[in-house]
């Protein structure tokens, strides 16, 4: 359909009564493509709101999130290795690699910010944080990469209409989870430079609170 359509292009200027209109699965397919790419980026936009009123800080639901591009890296590097395009298997596998990438970000960012609370430096917190929780990252990223070969390699009848969504995957993990143990780090540790312990809660019965004094001797 896109060779035809290159084709009358290049026939020159079509009659002003002749139009050409596109047909077929294409653009119901670029409908969806759209509807699951505005739902990435919304489905990123509402976790990095989320974590900002768990975590209580915009610097570390930032450095929680700074994963994201990483993983959209590794699922277009993997497409582009294995001569795949953007299709809906690969995008949902984009989305899924973006979620365990994810939760191994936010459980670094985690650790790390309970060593700088105990006292530890940005930078030390952020390598504590990276070596303690190294085992629980590199167990989730290898299994969800273990468990999408069979799917990736196109085993099976329908194998090949399956197989990007598992090469995206496990492209995404691959490189999400190199960033999560090295450029994650880092980056917590320049955010979180000289950023003040005290806990921003107002809450009066949260004892981390500044106000959960106050309210008790009241």
């Amino acid at each position: 359909m896109i060779a035809t359509l290159d084709r009358l292009d290049r026939t020159g200027e079509k009659p002003a009564s002749v139009t050409v209109e596109l047909r077929g699965q294409i653009p119901p397919l670029k409908q969806i493509l759209s509807g699951l790419g505005a739902g990435l980026i919304l489905a990123v936009l509402v976790i990095f709101l989320l974590l900002t009123a768990n975590f209580q800080s915009f610097r570390l639901s930032l450095s929680a999130i700074s994963t994201t591009p990483a993983v959209l890296v590794g699922v277009v590097i993997a497409l582009s290795s294995m001569k795949q395009t953007i299709n809906i298997q690969s995008f949902i596998g984009a989305i899924m690699a973006v979620g365990v990438a994810m939760a191994n970000a936010i459980l670094l960012v985690t650790f790390s910010e309970q060593y700088r609370k105990a006292g530890f430096t940005s930078w030390e917190a952020a390598v504590r944080g990276a070596s303690s929780r190294l085992r629980p990252v590199l167990m989730t990223s290898l299994a969800m990469t273990a468990g999408m070969i069979p799917m990736a390699a196109g085993l099976g009848e329908a194998g090949p209409q399956t197989a990007p969504l598992g090469q995206a995957v496990i492209g995404g993990l691959l490189v999400a989870t190199l960033s999560t143990l090295f450029v994650l780090p880092p980056v917590y540790a320049l955010l979180m430079n000289h950023v003040s312990t005290r806990s921003a809660s107002l809450d009066p019965d949260d004892p981390s609170s500044p106000f959960h004094t106050i309210q008790y001797q009241q």
